[in-house]
């Protein structure tokens, strides 16, 4: 499934999507970075609360498929602009992370 088919399936809010088309193949939720880093899978949806510049650099050294910010969290200006301009794709919903992850799962 694409980034793009998820976000309409899941009623997820485009971010930032420079590769709407890149494959998203599972989910992983957290919020420690180092913890990501080491074992988020390639090409998943990364669920998360987090919003700093970091998750672009996490995002983009594991090559997530899609960064998604639950809960409501936004990203500001630079984080957006960064995430253009490193390739990596950013979502948003105001369901909960584990409302998210639910809705993944029955897609994936």
């Amino acid at each position: 499934m694409t980034v793009n088919e998820l976000a309409a399936k899941c009623s997820l809010n485009p971010v930032a999507v420079p590769d709407g088309e890149k494959e998203v193949e599972g989910g992983y939720a957290g919020d420690l970075l180092s913890w990501v880093m080491g074992r988020a899978r390639e090409n998943c949806a990364w669920i998360t609360i987090m919003s700093n510049i970091n998750i672009v650099a996490v995002a983009s050294l594991a090559d997530i498929g899609c960064i998604i910010l639950a809960e409501g969290v936004t990203a500001d200006e630079n984080v957006i602009a960064t995430a253009n301009e490193k390739g990596v794709n950013i979502l948003s919903t105001q369901m909960t992370a584990y409302e998210t992850a639910v809705a993944i799962g029955k897609l994936i």
